[in-house]
């Protein structure tokens, strides 16, 4: 595989860290005009550079990667890792996914966060989390990508507790950090595990490509560590990509300005583990028991997730759940080893999923604040640009034909169904049902029928400034035309996509798009199903909205299970945390106050009690002193005496 030197890669870094350096002295000045004006420029500027960086390795060969040396960061001899930067076809596709779509959002926060007088630290925490996701799909080792990987976690802290006066969004923030310690901490064992083993193997290194090109020789010595090492690197991913179990961070990250909902949700940190994986897909395959895991893991959380969806009134906790079943999608195409199919899923899902969020921010500004879909309806006529972009979303996600999804999603579907996981198959199909009736019921409830916007809101309503509405025309150009790179073969230009990336991955997909009788059958199999549940939620919440009542009666008991979201937050409470409070407050009270203290408060009294009764001695009476100084003197002649 060609390597390409270049500088150019650093600059797609630098521009963010710049954007970040100039919205700190701005909120330090008090000049928030300059983060104004720098916190999209620069991302923007990235985007330019990434689109030229695209270009310049088009014109290498296939599986050319261009790589850009900073500076030799770890020495050890004979261990080496370079900070060095890479771009091949993999990385490409998610650079201009970050900067592309991240740029958007950018743009969309100028008029979201118009009135927010901590804008400047808004657009420095935003370029932040942009910068750290280049360095973690940029890095060209593994630690590099830790590096990234720690970096959006912070960042998720920090701007879903943006708004930390409110205490429900600093606790938000402070769940968000802890669910990804959890799964970072078996992470950095899997990186652990995976040196050694290269160690083992004579080479040790940690860049990916080594890894990848050591691959089949660690998987053919040491299977069951070459498993270990991916099943620990996943449950890493379990933490950035909101898989079960340690998913339910990201419901709660709802708390924080919609744009950071759609950065987080859309085109950075929850792509993290998907990334991650596609990048050591060349390991992956050397594990087919984890990679098994991964399958059902992935359906598993895209029909958990689908189920809870139904059920929410919360406008961005549908899109919430929403964003976790497609990631589960992702990892059901990872897991069956359809590698491009899942990476396709990302860029698609980057498009509608933005979209859907910033269309509900847009939602929320002309209803200042409200997110309950039972207090909306109508709203098609006074926000004509928000309902028809938030439609063309809805399409995408469900799969509707000629829509973004409608390629990716039934691609990984396919490709299950080919390779033979036909329950993560089953579970899947399910779920694009269920999709397209969660996605339809928040569309009909919010924009048809009859409105229900309390009248002081409702008069007040109106579109959203071209600074937002911008942003969602171009997202609905994406999400309606993004799936068309990757058609069946052999109509009009066929699968481009899985053809550019095939150099990058590993070669494991078990099926091709070809557009045979069975993936034909498959697909119409699966659009008649998203049409099922297009037409479901349109009886229930347009034409006979009477329905709801009667159906949720009737299912009852399943309705308190799926709104109680099966009781997880309670369970992982009486397991996890309340256990650990108490074990905390034990520690606290017994062995920090009681021993540790202790200890050292009774050797501070002491030395206070010992000093206070040699200063004693210290009279300040000469006498005294000579009285000392001759009894002193007597017991030295008695020893010698002795002697």
């Amino acid at each position: 595989m060609p390597v390409v030197e270049t500088s150019l890669l650093r600059w797609i870094l630098l521009l963010p860290l710049f954007g970040v350096v100039l919205s700190v002295i701005a909120a330090q000045s008090g000049r928030a005009v300059i983060a104004r004006i720098a916190g999209p420029a620069v991302v923007f500027a990235a985007f330019v550079v990434s689109l030229i960086t695209v270009a310049e390795l088009w014109t290498h060969p296939a599986g050319a990667a261009l790589v850009d040396r900073l500076y030799t960061w770890i020495h050890v001899s004979p261990f080496r890792i370079e900070a060095a930067l890479r771009v091949d076809a993999l990385s490409s596709v998610m650079i201009l996914v970050i900067t592309g779509v991240g740029s958007l959002i950018h743009l969309y926060s100028l008029g979201y966060m118009h009135d927010d007088p901590d804008i400047a630290r808004y657009f420095a925490y935003l370029n932040l989390f942009t910068a750290s996701m280049l360095v973690l799909v940029l890095g060209d080792s593994l630690p590099l990508l830790f590096v990234g990987w720690e970096g959006v976690g912070l960042c998720s802290y920090l701007l879903v507790g943006f708004w930390y006066s409110d205490l429900a969004n600093a606790d938000a923030g402070r769940k968000a950090f802890v669910a990804n310690r959890v799964g970072d901490a078996a992470f950095l064992v899997g990186m652990f595990l995976l040196f050694w083993t290269t160690v083992s193997m004579g080479s040790p290194s940690l860049s990916f490509a080594d890894v990848n090109r050591m691959a089949p020789q660690m998987g053919e010595a040491a299977p069951a560590v070459v498993t270990a090492v991916c099943l620990l690197l996943f449950v890493g991913a379990t933490g950035k990509s909101a898989q079960i179990p340690l998913y339910v961070w990201l419901p709660d990250a709802m708390a924080g300005p919609t744009p950071v909902s759609a950065l987080i949700h859309a085109a950075t940190m929850v792509t993290a583990g998907v990334y991650m994986i596609a990048r050591l897909s060349h390991l992956y395959v050397q594990a087919p028991a984890a990679l098994e895991v991964v399958a059902m893991i992935g359906a598993a959380t895209a029909l958990f997730a689908a189920t809870i969806a139904v059920v929410q009134k919360d406008l961005k906790k549908v899109l919430a759940y929403s964003t976790v079943s497609q990631l589960g999608y992702m990892f059901l195409g990872l897991g069956v080893g359809a590698f491009s199919a899942a990476i396709f899923h990302l860029m698609t899902h980057a498009f509608f999923k933005a979209l859907l969020f910033l269309g509900a921010g847009s939602v929320m500004h002309a209803l200042h604040g409200e997110l309950n879909i039972e207090k909306m309806g109508g709203l098609q006529r006074k926000l004509p640009i928000t309902g028809w972009t938030f439609l063309i979303a809805s399409l995408a996600i469900s799969g509707f034909p000629g829509f973004a999804a409608f390629f990716s999603k039934d691609l990984i579907l396919e490709s299950a169904f080919a390779s033979g996981h036909l329950v993560p198959w089953f579970i899947g199909f399910v779920a694009a049902g269920l999709t397209a009736f969660y996605v339809f019921r928040a569309y009909f409830s919010a924009f048809l029928g009859e409105s229900h916007v309390d009248p002081d809101k409702a008069h007040h309503m109106h579109e959203s400034p071209p600074a937002m509405a911008i942003p969602l025309i171009v997202l609905a150009v994406l999400s309606t035309v993004g799936g068309w790179v990757g058609l069946p073969a052999g109509f009009l230009w066929g699968d481009r996509f899985t053809a550019y990336l095939a150099p990058a991955v590993a070669h494991a997909e078990a099926a091709h798009h070809d557009g045979s009788g069975e993936v034909v059958s498959l697909m119409v199999a699966t659009t008649l199903l998203a049409l099922t549940g297009i037409g479901l939620a349109y009886v229930m919440y347009v034409r006979s909205p009477g329905l709801v009542a009667s159906v949720y009666a009737r299912a009852h008991a399943v309705y308190v299970v799926l709104w109680n979201k099966y009781w997880v937050d309670e369970i992982y409470d009486a397991l996890f945390i309340q256990p650990y409070v108490r074990l905390s407050g034990f520690f606290w009270k017994r062995v920090d106050s009681g021993i540790i203290d202790g200890t050292a408060n009774g050797v501070g009294t002491l030395l206070t009690t010992a000093g206070g009764a040699l200063r004693r001695i210290q009279t300040g009476n000469v006498q005294s002193y000579a009285l000392l100084m001759l009894v002193g003197a007597v017991c030295l002649l008695l020893a010698f005496a002795v002697q």
